[in-house]
């Protein structure tokens, strides 16, 4: 092939594309006919070029071929437990997240012959600086660590009330910080409700940012290190890929502020939102995807929600199915191959530079307003993911966003009724709460309850 062959051309200019696409439309207005806005406001083009990027953007600096498989195991009995994660680890899981429902249990039991060299989350569902103790000290003792999903102001929002009081709360959690040397973070962020509950990208990656400043400024700064971010991933492709990658940008600059060098460290899970009881089966092509979006964004760990999540109870196929997809992902289609795929790609550049920029400047807001706390109490978070996810499932409602197999191409002879272990739906039940809490809700499920009632 002749050296020259790339230089017997000359470089086409993106306004050279422009007129050219213009004329193929024959008079069509090129704004109307090929621009679309995102639910972030962000315009979609039908091209990107070279001249798209600016060279003064900070890279996000990932590495989408250091990912973990993960598998997630409800603890309510030890040994049971322990069971589960050494099948799990034997069939291909390098990584385990520990959902931890009470304080009194046999850390020696449920670790028992399991690999502590592998990543382990534990994930507590109560707060307890006691136990967080007690988990530090198993972890000094065995010579490893342990990450922690601590997320006092995650629970607050999610649930409308802080665990004890604000003072009692920042106590624990103070007592964390200071007396778990052996844990590689002591705290994370809850990205994933915001997500699961309608939030726009923009709004997850500000309130993200937000959230994390809370804890940043209450420590000044001393704990940028110890963060991790629980992220969702959703069905937009290219969106969710930039989303992860603007949110390390965005990490990186706020810890900057600190003065604190701080590794943005991700787990990532598909999101509940788009998520459907009938015709089920299409959860594991929606997983897949928002999967290899985790991917390409640069997630250190990646933990998938079995097809069946949220109509099952955990059962061994489903989350079999649900692991292999990784292990094929990683295998058979060699996604840790190559460090950075997406790197220097101008559509996916692109988007995370404006995600970044719209993040910061909702951002920049929240704190004006007094910060992430002080918009929780007021209501105005709360308010605007509502008017989030309404513009949503108006879409969605108006067959715009497709979920196949529900709103489109549906089998009206699939029958959910007599299969629902689980209550697949937002329950009512009201509680006196000091905030009004953010409530996940599935963009399908008053067309499934209308269906289910009709079977």
């Amino acid at each position: 092939m002749s050296k020259s062959l790339f230089t017997d051309f000359e470089q086409v200019t993106a306004k050279s594309w422009k007129q050219k696409i213009q004329a193929d439309l024959k008079g069509l207005d090129y704004n109307d006919t090929l621009v679309w806005q995102s639910l972030e406001g962000i315009d979609v083009k039908p091209f990107y070029h070279s001249e798209s990027l600016d060279n003064n953007f900070a890279s996000c600096e990932s590495k989408s071929s250091n990912w973990n498989i993960c598998q997630t195991i409800f603890v309510t009995n030890e040994t049971e437990a322990n069971q589960k994660a050494l099948n799990a680890i034997n069939k291909g899981a390098e990584s385990l997240k520990f959902v931890i429902t009470k304080a009194h249990i046999s850390l020696v039991s449920l670790l028992s012959n399991i690999d502590t060299a592998i990543p382990l989350y534990f994930e507590l569902q109560f707060l307890s600086s006691e136990f967080v103790t007690t988990l530090n000290d198993y972890a000094v003792n065995n010579n490893t660590t342990f990450y922690l999903f601590n997320d006092i102001i995650g629970n607050l929002a999610k649930s409308g009330n802080w665990y004890s009081n604000l003072k009692q709360d920042y106590e624990q959690l103070e007592q964390i910080v200071n007396n778990t040397s052996a844990l590689k973070n002591k705290l994370s962020i809850d990205v994933s409700l915001y997500q699961n509950a309608g939030a726009n990208i923009t709004q997850q990656l500000a309130y993200a940012l937000a959230q994390a400043n809370e804890y940043l400024n209450h420590f000044n700064g001393a704990i940028g290190n110890e963060i991790v971010f629980n992220v969702t991933v959703g069905t937009n492709y290219f969106f969710e890929i930039a989303k992860l990658k603007a949110l390390r940008i965005l990490w990186n600059s706020l810890a900057q502020e600190y003065n604190c060098k701080a590794t943005c460290h991700i787990i990532t899970t598909p999101s509940k939102r788009n998520k459907t009881i009938y015709d089920y089966n299409t959860n594991m092509l929606r997983t897949t995807t928002e999967c290899m979006s985790a991917i390409l964004g640069g997630a250190d760990t990646i933990d998938n929600l079995p097809y069946d999540a949220i109509f099952h109870k955990d059962n061994e196929f489903g989350e079999r199915i649900s692991r292999n997809q990784l292990l094929i992902l990683k295998n058979e289609s060699y996604l840790n191959k190559v460090s950075n795929p997406t790197d220097g790609a101008y559509y996916i550049e692109n988007l995370t530079h404006q995600l970044a920029e719209k993040a910061l400047e909702l951002f920049k807001d929240i704190e004006r307003q007094g910060g992430l706390l002080a918009q929780l109490k007021e209501g105005t978070i709360q308010r605007k993911i509502k008017e989030a996810a309404q513009k949503e499932q108006q879409l969605f409602d108006d067959g715009k966003e497709v979920l196949l197999g529900t709103n489109k191409h549906p089998n009206p002879n699939d029958k959910m009724k007599n299969d629902l272990e689980l209550y697949p739906f937002v329950k009512t039940n009201p509680r006196k709460t000091l905030i009004e809490p953010i409530i996940e809700r599935r963009l399908a499920e008053t067309m499934e309850q209308n269906r289910l009632g009709h079977e």
